[in-house]
């Protein structure tokens, strides 16, 4: 089966289409159409001849590029293309070559090398002998790909571009010698329950048929390089040294020819060339001439296994690892681990980082293509420059690189065009040192900000941006600001706005106004003024720090822009006039009043924080301005009813409706009275800012707004958390992962202490115990950090390892006392590392004590959350009263410092010994954030699939997700977390039309991906193993996908431990690939989670007490099947009622299981055959097909779902159509069958669709985009911008025979149009009568309306601040504002037209 999904490599791939799409807020349009794809053929001297697809539109340089990734040619580098003889332009689209056709044949032309390219031939050796695998990474410090150790094969479809058939051939046939049916028990230590933890070696496994062979002892430069003068004027570049695994040593040079063999010797130089050698071009091509074993070791080297491209290709952001290799000293040492001077005599180019990143953003995006490169570009230079800041970083605290000025306190640096510094006096005075980390945190979010609003706003420009922490010391890198213009009387050079720019008018000021306030109304910011310092009012449109200047290369840029965000009034110190304020506030707005009486009447609320940086998220900018939309809607109805009705007021002419709506606006505090507009000021609450008494009003309306603002967070935000967490929407694995969920909702980490508080307060705190484990768990981690931090400071660098390895053993070893003479170094380096403190306190470090430590996380606890309770004092409290483990605690804190261990087993528990010592710390690396590049088209498109599969249309979805993962593909050649996001589902879209085999491979490169962007250990990382077992074993490869969910539960195991609600899923699907004794177990265990977390009346119980009802009709305990499947039936009966599908299959199948039963034991009772002579009823066997749909169900692919109200709503909808249908036809159907097809007839019409897709298709995708919402760490898909749908859809439980149950009582005719029936392997089509093709695509943080098909629903407005409102399509939801003629309420002007009530 042919293999679509896989576009590209580099960039490039095979697409079976292109398409065309337009730019703006809309998704782009598909079209299908010829892109242009070909196959060539290639053929050159040394090369066996091969095929290459290429596109119309390459560039010849884009071949070459291709080229030098395919196994055929590596490892030369110098080439060029001829074709017929005639050599080709590197500049030239191959549409443009007279004579290219397909089939036609390019021909490998050898260039003479230059210094340069001779550099990197030997570069190109070098990683061809070097094969890096998982334990390379590992030392690198980068997260490494597991899963070429657990698989041996790639995909068994047609070869992607940038392979070769030759190595997927050799990959298919090493997966035909394993074979997939020998099944191996699970170890001993992922067994449910076990005491045993899994060792830490498990995480990284070496696989023995992936080492590579040995080709030389040593490749290095030799002593008499560089070549002296009359040398070089013959032609040679470099001196090799090789020594032969024969035992024989060599000397090489190169030579613009290639590469030869000298008569040079360790003693005598001679540079002549060896008698009866021959000059080749390739060095590998010498080498095996010169060494029988290195062409027998090379050519084993190129038939191993070959990685997957994605493995292959580099990373554009490197992932830390928590671990290193297992052994410090036995890898460091690689014989071609030396860059052979790659760099010398190459004069290093400092670049321009800010030039380069505005000339990417400058390119012309008027087509597709250019803006496909873009995009390209854009990624390509800011990876380029997180790189170059990573090691800049490193370099400076290192203390490599001297400061460019005198000032201690702030000393600044320049490192290849990167300007790094400290963060300057602009937090200092907001809180010292931690007010300049939030300052440079806030700086580079709110650059994230801006960057996003360039689709719509290109002439504003913000300087590329990162920020490094590296031991202990927080780095800001930006690229340098271009030299000012103009020069203006009374104002900086250059300075066109800003607090201190002066009254100044001139073009360039109104153009660059023009453009903040753009800006600003894309941000939700109010404009103002403030009073500037010469006494005259400054009119803004961002917070006061904020500069905008006009730089030499005639761009506008801003700058400073880290307090864009508002304020967070929970966390502002109460001013003196704050209870007047109080008291004149909130006239005809009880809600808004009882909200903030809601925060200040809690006595554990912290109003001081340790810095004056507390703004909030734009998450929550986006949810409140949502709320307050709601509201407004509310209200504008509620006034329309009082005042006669809404039908009378919306009438043409009547005044009654334009008072409601102004009466709304006042309510919700819009900062107009006549439309719903919603901003607000971040500098309300900024001290030292003063406000023109004009706007004294509209300054106190921004402080209710604020205040509204924090109690929502408080009032509303947490608890709409837990509540998703209560049901298991939402089940963060770790701490970051944790961390990422409370931005989705807008909640900052400063709101960690209320959230332990919240939860203890819940009635089902029981059930929020993973939650409450890893709240605490993060707070103590992120305390134990900003200790480590200063702890760090007065470490010299030669005790670095031994001062790391102690903080570590008193944060995990209770009552771990100061470091003991003998673990002191003896050595001392007079070179300090920056921040390094005098002789006298140069091992003050020693002195730290466990219980020292952990007084200071209290400490810092009880500032920065809040907590004076909860923590304890040892590690063992979070250990016995929350149940955290140990070793995920030191998982989690490497990751958030950047320490890596040596890979090995730690006994944690030994207070005798320390169980971490000098020699365990590998490493310690840069944690850097930087700015997310998207792909705008791709993300655009990958929206829209989602919508598509909330709206039930499977093919339409399919099609775009294949589109999105090219457009991915293109810019970022899938290294991406949103790419791997668009993947995953795409392979869910495929599994559900019927395709397990381009599901299998498209998710093989999903889970090499997640590890490589994501981490090894990720909680995404984690699912995406899961959903391979799925795929996997529809493909009959049951041993593979057992070895995918051992390897997820271990995982599992290590980062969190056994007490969490996916552990249930986990072990459910190892219940169903297993057999035996063993499935029993692991389903046994999973019921117990299940009706711990989720309740013993939740249908994902009932699903679990079914499963294990049918695992024992298989080993023949049918009475323990009848209780499980007892249980399953109430639960089915009172979730969905007695006629549900479900409730009836699960009677048909009880009802079997007692008849065998009966059967088995009159037998047994009358002396009759043993037990295990009796046959299983064929119904009681569950069959291959609904093992997998049981799979699907599991995992979430498929989802059993149940809602009464959805019911009810369907049978009504179901109803009015055949009453629809009835009305159009000259008379009523007489059979039940001519029924059906009226019911199916509509149902298409409605939907706007042919005939559905067979198989498990159509019938639960909309489930499959709300699982994959909870899995993509993207802030796309947080609740409050989502496209939210309630038309879940129904699967009754899979027994195996229960076709004749799902039968109408009156014709007895299956009713194919309401509920769907899940029966070997097969779904019947559903009805989405609710929903329509013109659902809102949420686009740049906008959602246009979305009209029902049958409700006629509309919402009133939209935020005037560019927030989408959030559409339910559930007619049974809120109901929104009527219909009529007249246009009474807008959104910044738009009119928004308002529509009658209905239900």
């Amino acid at each position: 089966m042919k293999d679509n999904s896989k576009r590209g490599g580099k960039g490039h791939g095979v697409s079976d289409g292109k398409q065309a799409a337009t730019h703006g807020k809309n998704a782009p349009e598909v079209k299908q159409e010829d892109d242009g794809s070909f196959p060539v053929k290639v053929q050159g001297t040394g090369v066996e001849a091969f095929e290459l697809q290429v596109h119309g539109f390459w560039l010849v340089q884009d071949v070459l590029v291709a080229l030098l990734g395919r196994e055929e040619v590596a490892p030369r580098t110098s080439f060029s293309l001829s074709l017929s003889g005639s050599a080709l332009d590197s500049l030239m689209e191959l549409q443009q070559i007279k004579g290219l056709k397909p089939g036609a044949t390019l021909r490998l032309v050898e260039e003479p090398y230059s210094p340069r390219s001779a550099r990197a031939h030997l570069a190109r050796v070098q990683d061809l002998l070097r094969a890096a695998g998982p334990h390379d990474a590992l030392r690198d410090g980068r997260s490494p790909s597991i899963l070429n150790t657990l698989t041996h094969t790639l995909s068994t479809d047609a070869p992607p571009a940038g392979h070769s058939s030759k190595g997927l051939k050799r990959a298919a046939s090493n997966s035909k010698t394993e074979s997939t049916n020998q099944e191996t028990p699970p170890p001993e230590y992922i067994l449910p329950g076990a005491t045993e933890r899994p060792p830490l070696a498990t995480l990284v496994p070496t696989d023995p048929l992936s080492e590579v062979p040995s080709c030389l002892l040593d490749l290095s430069l030799s002593c008499w390089n560089p070549p002296p003068g009359p040398r070089k004027l013959q032609g040679d570049f470099l001196y090799l040294s090789v020594q032969t695994r024969e035992g024989r040593q060599c000397d090489i040079t190169s030579c613009p020819r290639g590469f030869f063999l000298n008569r040079s010797t360790t003693e005598v130089f001679d540079p002549r060339p060896a008698p009866s050698t021959p000059v080749c071009h390739c060095l590998t091509d010498l080498l095996s001439q010169i060494s029988p074993e290195f062409k027998q070791s090379l050519t084993a080297l190129r038939n191993r296994n070959q990685r997957p491209s994605e493995e292959a290709l580099a990373a554009p952001y490197r992932v830390l690892s928590w671990l290193g290799p297992a052994s410090a000293t036995r890898s460091h040492r690689n014989t071609h681990s030396n860059p052979l001077a790659m760099q010398e005599h190459i004069i290093p180019e400092t670049p321009d980082w800010n030039e380069e990143l505005q000339a990417a953003r400058g390119l012309p995006q008027k087509t597709l293509e250019e803006r496909l490169q873009r995009d390209r570009a854009i990624q390509q230079v800011n990876s380029a420059f997180v790189w170059a800041a990573t090691q800049g970083a490193e370099t400076v605290i290192d203390g490599c690189v001297d400061p460019i000025n005198s000032s201690l306190d702030d000393m600044a640096f320049l490192w290849s065009g990167v300007f790094l510094s400290q963060g300057g006096a602009a937090g200092t005075h907001l809180g010292g040192e931690r007010g300049k980390r939030a300052a440079q945190r806030l700086e580079l979010r709110a650059v994230q900000a801006y960057s996003q609003l360039e689709v719509d706003l290109q002439g504003l420009h913000t300087l590329p941006t990162a920020v490094v922490d590296y031991r202990g010391v927080r780095l800001s890198a930006q690229g340098l600001a271009p030299g000012l213009q103009g020069s203006e009387a009374g104002a900086p050079r250059g300075l066109l706005y800003g607090y201190a720019a002066g009254p100044l008018e001139n073009p360039h000021r109104r153009k660059l106004l023009e453009l903040l306030a753009q800006a600003a109304k894309g941000l939700s910011l109010q404009r103002h003024a403030v009073i500037g310092p010469a006494g005259h009012q400054v009119p803004l449109f961002t917070s006061v720090d904020a500069q905008g200047l006009l730089g030499a290369d005639g761009r506008y840029y801003v700058l400073d822009v880290f307090r864009t965000m508002p304020a967070d009034a929970n966390y502002q110190r109460a001013e003196e006039e704050g209870e007047k304020e109080g008291e004149k506030e909130g006239e005809g707005n009880g809600e808004g009043k009882a909200e903030e009486a809601a925060v200040t009447s809690d006595p554990k609320e912290p109003h001081r924080f340790p810095h004056g940086l507390c703004r909030l998220r734009p998450e929550l900018v986006k949810a409140f301005l949502q709320h307050k939309n709601s509201q407004f809607t509310q209200r504008v109805r509620e006034r329309m009813e009082e005042n006669g009705g809404v039908e009378e007021c919306v009438k043409p002419g009547d005044p009654r409706g334009a008072e409601a709506v102004r009466g709304a606006c006042r309510d919700v505090g819009s900062i107009s009275d006549v439309i719903f507009e919603m901003r607000l000021n971040p500098n309300v609450f900024t001290l030292g800012v003063e406000f023109p008494s004009s706007e004294s009003a509209a300054i106190q309306l921004q402080k209710r707004l604020l205040r509204e603002a924090g109690s929502f967070i408080l009032t509303h935000q947490i608890p709409a958390l837990l509540e998703d967490c209560l049901h298991c929407q939402e089940m963060p694995i770790d701490g970051a992962a944790l961390c990422r969920v409370l931005h989705d909702k807008g909640i900052n980490l400063r709101y960690l202490g209320q959230l332990t508080t919240a939860i203890s307060q819940s009635e089902g705190r029981d059930r929020l115990r993973h939650i409450t484990r890893l709240a605490y768990c993060e707070i103590v981690l992120r305390s134990a950090r900003r200790v480590f931090n200063n702890f760090l400071q007065a470490v010299e660098v030669s005790s670095l390892s031994s001062a790391v390895s102690h903080f570590l053993c008193c944060l995990l070893v209770p009552h771990h006392g100061a470091a003991s003479a003998g673990e002191e170094p003896k050595k001392r380096s007079r070179r300090r590392g920056r921040g390094g403190g005098g002789a006298s306190d140069s091992m003050a470090w020693s002195a730290l004590s466990g219980n020292e430590l952990w007084n200071l996380i209290g400490q810092d606890a009880k500032m920065t959350y809040g907590l004076t309770e909860g923590l304890g004092t040892t590690v063992d409290h979070l250990v016995e009263h929350y149940g955290a483990q140990k070793m995920s605690i030191l998982r989690e804190f490497c990751l958030k410092t950047g320490i890596q261990l040596r890979l090995r087993d730690y006994t944690l528990d030994n207070r005798n010994k320390a169980p971490i010592g000098p020699d365990d710390v590998y490493n310690i690396l840069p944690v850097v954030k930087h700015l997310t590049m998207t792909c705008q088209d791709a993300s655009v498109m990958f929206r829209a699939a989602q919508v598509y599969l909330q709206k039930g249309q499977l093919d339409r979805a399919y099609e775009q997700l294949k589109e999105a993962s090219y457009l991915f593909g293109r810019v970022c050649d899938d290294l991406h977390p949103e790419a791997c996001s668009c993947l995953s589902l795409l392979a869910k879209a495929a599994y559900l039309q019927g395709r397990p085999t381009e599901a299998r491979s498209v998710q093989l490169r999903v889970v090499v991906i997640s590890e490589r962007v994501l981490g090894f250990d990720h909680p995404d990382t984690i699912k995406q193993y899961a959903l391979l077992a799925v795929y996997v074993f529809a493909g009959g490869e049951t041993a593979l996908a057992q070895r995918c969910l051992y390897r997820a539960r271990l995982l599992m195991l290590q980062v969190h431990g056994e007490d969490h609600p996916y552990i249930a899923t986990l072990d459910s699907s190892l219940g169903l690939v297993l057999q035996g004794q063993q499935s029993i177990q692991y389903l046994q265990n999973a019921l117990k989670i299940n009706s711990f977390f989720r309740g013993a009346m939740d249908v994902k119980t009932a699903l679990n007490h079914h499963l294990l009802a049918q695992r024992m009709c298989v080993v023949g305990d049918y009475r323990g099947a009848m209780t499980h499947e007892r249980e399953a039936h109430i639960v089915f009966q009172n979730k969905c009622g007695e006629d549900h599908p479900q409730t009836k299959c699960s009677a048909e199948f009880l009802k079997a299981i007692t008849q065998q039963a009966v059967r088995v034991e009159r037998s047994l009772r009358q002396g009759g055959a043993e037990l295990s002579d009796f046959a299983m009823p064929e119904p009681l066997a569950p069959s291959t097909d609904t093992t997998l749909e049981q799979l699907a169900l599991v995992n979430g692919i498929l989802k059993t779902s149940y809602s009464d109200k959805m019911l009810q709503m369907r049978e009504k909808l179901k109803e009015k159509a055949l009453e629809e249908a009835t009305e159009t036809r000259p008379a009523a159907p007489d059979t039940a069958n001519e029924k059906q097809a009226v019911e199916q007839q509509t149902t298409d019409e409605r939907e706007g669709e042919t005939t559905p897709t067979d198989g498990a298709a159509q019938e639960m995708t909309n489930d499959i985009a709300e699982n994959h919402e909870m899995e993509t760490p993207s802030p796309e898909n947080n609740t409050n911008s989502q496209l939210t749908t309630t038309t879940d859809t129904d699967s009754p439980i899979l027994n195996g025979n229960c076709s004749a149950s799902d039968t109408d009582e009156e014709g007895g005719a299956t009713r194919n149009g309401d509920q769907s029936k899940l029966t070997n392997g097969e779904v019947s089509p559903t009805v989405t009568g609710n929903q329509s093709d013109d659902a809102a695509v949420k686009v740049n943080g906008e959602s246009e309306s979305h009209e029902e098909g049958d409700s006629k629903d509309e919402a009133v407005t939209k935020s005037g601040s560019k927030v989408g409102v959030s559409m339910v399509t559930d007619a049974l939801s809120e109901i929104s504002m009527s219909n009529g003629a007249d246009s009474t309420m807008t959104t910044n002007g738009v009119v928004a037209t308002a529509l009658p009530d209905s239900e």
